[in-house]
């Protein structure tokens, strides 16, 4: 089972670097909106009302992104070291990632079925050295 904590883990690391990719995208699509905005605003000075509202708006949904993917990265790397706390926020984590079909789902799925099993919990409750495949 110890196996299948280190691959939990290494997914969760994965899932939340996506979700931190897909924030460096909005930021350069949200980004380059703006400064087309602004040359734009040269001709049409009405144009230059909506440089903060989509600033703004790109703000929040990066900011949004980004906070929602670094406890899944947290978390993975707390599932690699068997700390023990890593375990109770990995499964707030799969309960949550089950929203978010269709990866999500199954990334969930299989969290909940590697951490809530009996031979996990044992895992846990003894101090052991990280796995190394």
């Amino acid at each position: 089972m110890r196996k299948h904590i280190h691959l939990l883990g290494i997914l969760n690391i994965i899932w939340g670097s996506f979700g931190f990719i897909a924030a460096l995208m909005i930021m350069l699509i949200f980004g380059g909106a703006v400064g087309i905005i602004g040359m734009a605003s040269r001709q049409e000075p009405d144009a230059a009302i909506a440089i903060p509202i989509v600033t703004f708006v790109g703000s929040i949904i990066f900011f949004v992104l980004l906070i929602t993917s670094l406890p899944a990265v947290v978390t993975g790397i707390g599932l690699l070291r068997m700390a023990s706390w890593s375990r109770i926020v990995a499964i707030i984590l799969s309960a949550l990632h089950l929203v978010s079909f269709p990866f999500g789902t199954a990334l969930g799925a299989y969290g909940l079925w590697v951490l809530l099993s009996r031979e996990t919990v044992s895992c846990f409750e003894q101090p052991q050295k990280p796995v190394k495949i």
